[in-house]
C-alpha cells in the first residue's frame, strides 16, 4: 500500500512533470501545528533535513508554528537527523503528576515542557541561528484587548470574543489576535504577510527558546507566555490559532535565488499530516475557508494516504486526546504512538525513491 500522497498547485505540478523536484528547487519548508501528529512526519523531516537537503547551497527558509516550529528548529541544528529523533523520543516520552482521573494542570505541564525546550534548544539557540542555509521563522500569537493581559474572567471572555469575530471573518481576529514572527535576523521572510495584523522580530539567543515555547502554548492546556524578549509587550499563545496550517501568500514571495527558477519565487515543500491547508485553528470548522487559494500555485504539500493512515494504532494518526485517553495508561500511549512512528519510516521511504535525479513525479492537484 502506498503511504504518501503528493499535492501541488498549478505551477507546482507543471514543473513535477517536467523535472522531477530536487533540493535546489526549494525556497521555502512550513511545518504546520497539529501536536501528536506531527510525530509521523519525523521520518520524513530526517530524511529532508538530515540527508536531501544537505545537497543544497542556497537559503532556505524554515517557517514553524506549535510543534512545526519545534520540529523546525531542530531541523537548523548542526545533527538535524540525531536531533529530530531525539524530539519524537521526547514527544512520545512526555508525562506530567496529575492527580488521579484528571488531566496535568497547565501549570505543571508548562514547567516540565519549558524545561525541555530550554535543555534541547536554549543553550543551542546559537547553532540554530548559525546554520549555513536554514533560516528558522517561528510564529506566534499574541493577544489583543482582553486578551492582551488577562485574568480568570478576561482570558474565557476575550477567547469568545475572538471566535465570534472570526465567524464573522478571519481578518476581523485580527482584532483580537495578532502574528508575532520571530526569524533568523540573516535573512527576511521572503513570503509577504499581509493578510492579517503581523510583526517580525529577530529570533537570538535570548529569546529562541521562549519563542518556541510560545508557539507551542496551546490555550488552557499550557499557561501563556508573557513578555517573550525581543517581542512586543504581552501574551503569547500557539502560533496555530493565527497560522494552524501556514497557508500564506507562497506564490508571491520574492524572487531570491534559487539555481533553475530564473529569478523566481521557486518552490514550497510542505510535509504535512493532511491533504488542506487550513489558515487558522479557529477556521477548523469553517470548512469553505480550507480551499487551496492562488497562494499555493507553487506549493509541493506530502501527505499521508487515507488507506495507510486506517493501518495505524486506532486508525487514525496520533492526536492530543490519546493524552486523555491514556490517561492512566502511559506505556500504552507510548506503545502506540511508537508504532506509528515507526510505520511513518515508510513516508520517507517513498519520498526518497521519487525524488530520483530528473525523474518526472505525478501529483494530485490540492484540493
Amino acid at each position: 500500500m502506498k503511504a504518501l500522497q503528493v499535492f501541488a498547485g498549478p505551477r507546482a505540478r507543471e514543473h513535477l512533470r517536467q523535472r522531477g523536484l530536487s533540493p535546489a528547487d526549494v525556497r521555502v519548508i512550513p511545518a504546520a501545528a497539529g501536536g501528536p501528529k506531527g510525530l509521523t512526519l519525523l521520518p520524513l523531516d530526517r530524511y529532508l533535513f538530515g540527508h536531501w537537503m544537505q545537497k543544497s547551497s542556497h537559503t532556505v527558509h524554515l517557517l514553524g508554528a506549535s510543534i512545526g516550529a519545534w520540529r523546525m528548529a531542530a531541523a537548523c541544528l548542526p545533527d538535524a537527523d540525531a536531533a529530530l529523533a531525539l524530539l519524537g523520543e521526547d514527544y512520545i516520552t512526555q508525562t506530567y503528576p496529575h492527580a488521579p482521573g484528571r488531566m496535568p494542570t497547565a501549570s505543571a505541564v508548562t514547567e516540565l515542557f519549558s524545561r525541555r525546550l530550554n535543555e534541547r534548544l536554549g543553550d543551542r539557540a546559537a547553532q540554530v541561528l548559525a546554520h549555513p542555509q536554514r533560516r528558522l521563522h517561528v510564529f506566534t500569537s499574541r493577544g489583543r484587548k482582553l486578551l492582551h493581559r488577562p485574568g480568570r474572567v478576561g482570558m474565557p471572555l476575550g477567547w469568545l470574543g475572538a471566535f465570534g469575530a472570526n465567524a464573522v471573518s478571519r481578518r476581523a481576529l485580527g482584532g483580537w489576535m495578532e502574528r508575532v514572527v520571530f526569524s533568523d535576523p540573516r535573512d527576511p521572510l521572503p513570503v509577504p504577510l499581509t493578510d492579517y495584523p503581523t510583526r517580525c522580530v529577530d529570533l537570538t539567543d535570548h529569546n529562541l527558546a521562549r519563542a518556541v515555547l510560545a508557539s507551542c502554548t496551546i490555550p488552557f492546556a499550557l499557561e501563556a507566555v508573557q513578555d517573550v524578549p525581543g517581542g512586543p509587550p504581552g501574551t503569547y499563545w500557539d502560533g496555530g490559532i493565527t497560522d494552524y496550517h501556514l497557508h500564506l501568500d507562497y506564490a508571491e514571495m520574492d524572487g531570491g535565488q534559487v539555481p533553475g527558477w530564473g529569478g523566481g519565487p521557486g518552490l514550497v515543500l510542505y510535509p504535512h499530516f493532511i491533504d488542506r491547508v487550513v489558515p487558522g485553528w479557529l477556521d477548523k470548522g469553517f470548512k469553505r475557508r480550507h480551499g487551496a487559494t492562488a497562494a499555493l500555485d507553487n506549493l509541493v504539500l506530502l501527505a499521508p494516504s487515507p488507506a495507510w493512515v486506517a493501518t495505524l494504532p486506532g486508525g487514525k494518526l496520533p492526536n492530543r486526546n490519546d493524552f486523555k485517553t491514556y490517561l492512566s495508561d502511559e506505556a500504552g500511549r507510548q506503545r502506540v504512538w511508537r508504532q506509528a512512528l515507526a510505520q511513518s519510516q515508510q513516508l520517507a521511504d517513498e519520498f526518497a525513491q521519487s525524488v530520483g535525479i530528473g525523474r518526472p513525479i505525478e501529483s494530485l492537484p490540492l484540493p
